[in-house]
C-alpha cells in the first residue's frame, strides 16, 4: 500500500493533518526531528526521527517504501526571529526543503503539498488578498517561503513534480477532541498568549500597536482553525490526483478580527479580564491581513467548519487547560 510521508508531522499543524489523513484511511509515515514537534502527537503513527538537514537521513526515509505523496510542514516560523537571524532562516528553511525535494524527485514521487504562508504577499495592496496579489515579502521568513515556491515551479517544469502550495493566514485553535494543540516555545501567537495571561503563566498579554488605521487601533487578522487547515491539506492531496496541475491557494476565511476583538471574546467566554501591556508596533506588521477563500472553495471544495472565533478560542482553551 502506498504511503504519505509527512515532514514535520509531529508539529502543530502537521499533527492535526496526520490525524485527518489517518481518519480518511491514508497510510502515513512521519519524518520529524522533534525539535518543535511532540512524539505523543503521533503516537499511533510510524515516526522516523530525523533531521531534514541530513541528506542521507532524508533519502533513507524513502528507501523500501512506496511513497505516493509528500506533505512538507517542517520550517522555522518566527517572523521577528527571522529579522534578527536571517542566516538561520535562509539556511534552515531552504536547505531542508531542497534536501526533501531532491529525495522526492529521486524517488519518483509526483505529488507535493507545501506549507506556505501569507507572508509571501508582504504589505497588502488590497484586501482580502487573492492569489493574484503581487508577492513581495518584507521579512526573511516570507522570502524563504516564496523561494521554495519558486523552486517548486522549476521542479514542476523540469521534472513534472505537481504541487499545491497552501498559503496560511493565522492558524489557531486546537483539535476539538482535546488530544492535539498548540505548544510553541517561545509562544508568539495571540490566542495561546491570551490563555497564558489568563492562567498566570505570564504576567500580561503584550499587544503590539494601538495606532493602526483600524476601527479600534489594533491589527486585524484572519484566523483559521487548525482543523480546517488539516482538512484543506487532505483535500489538496485529492485535488492533485484529480487536476494533475500545480496551484497556489490561500487558506483563510475572508473575515478579520482585531486584537482587541479577540481579547474581548476570550474575556466573554472565560468571564475573566485579560491583563494587557501595550507595546509599540513591530517592524513589518501591517494593519489588516485577510484572505480571499474563493479559490480554495472552487479548486479544493473546501469550506471552513471550525473557524468562528468562539470555536477557535474554546478549543484552544480546552487544550491549554489539559496540557
Amino acid at each position: 500500500m502506498s504511503q504519505i510521508l509527512v515532514a514535520g508531522g509531529a508539529g502543530y499543524i502537521g499533527s492535526h493533518t496526520v490525524k485527518e489523513l489517518r481518519a480518511r484511511g491514508y497510510d502515513v509515515v512521519v519524518f520529524d526531528d522533534l525539535s518543535n514537534g511532540r512524539r505523543d502527537f503521533v503516537r499511533d503513527t510510524e515516526l522516523i526521527v530525523g533531521d531534514l538537514m541530513d541528506r542521507e537521513a532524508v533519502r533513507a526515509a524513502f528507501r523500501g517504501r512506496d511513497i505516493a505523496a509528500v506533505l512538507h510542514f517542517a520550517s522555522l516560523i518566527q517572523v521577528g526571529e527571522s529579522y534578527v537571524h536571517p542566516r538561520k532562516y535562509y539556511g534552515r528553511n531552504l536547505v531542508t526543503s531542497l534536501n526533501l525535494l531532491d529525495a522526492v524527485i529521486d524517488a519518483g514521487v509526483q505529488a507535493f503539498i507545501f506549507s506556505s504562508s501569507a507572508a509571501v504577499y508582504g504589505i497588502p495592496r488590497r484586501t482580502p488578498l487573492d492569489e493574484d496579489h503581487p508577492t513581495a515579502p518584507i521579512n526573511p521568513y516570507g522570502w524563504t517561503k516564496l523561494m521554495v515556491e519558486r523552486i517548486l515551479q522549476d521542479y514542476d517544469r523540469a521534472y513534472g513534480l505537481k504541487f499545491i502550495s497552501l498559503r496560511y493566514f493565522n492558524a489557531s485553535g486546537a483539535d476539538p477532541d482535546g488530544t492535539l494543540g498548540e505548544c510553541h516555545n517561545p509562544e508568539t501567537h495571540l490566542i495561546p498568549n491570551i490563555l497564558r495571561a489568563l492562567s498566570g503563566w505570564q504576567e500580561a498579554l503584550e499587544i503590539y500597536g494601538e495606532d493602526f488605521p483600524t476601527p479600534d487601533g489594533t491589527a486585524v487578522r484572519d484566523y483559521i482553525h487548525v482543523s480546517d487547515l488539516a482538512i484543506a491539506h487532505v483535500l489538496a492531496l485529492g485535488a492533485l490526483g484529480r487536476l494533475r496541475r500545480s496551484e497556489f491557494i490561500n487558506l483563510g476565511t475572508n473575515r478579520g478580527y482585531s486584537v482587541r476583538e479577540v481579547v474581548a471574546e476570550a474575556e466573554r467566554l472565560t468571564g475573566r479580564k485579560v491583563p494587557v501591556r501595550m507595546r509599540p508596533r513591530r517592524e513589518g506588521d501591517v494593519p489588516v491581513l485577510l484572505a480571499s477563500k474563493e479559490k480554495a472553495e472552487k479548486v479544493l471544495g473546501w469550506a471552513p467548519r471550525y473557524s468562528d472565533l468562539e470555536t477557535i478560542i474554546e478549543t484552544a482553551r480546552r487544550w491549554h487547560e489539559k496540557a
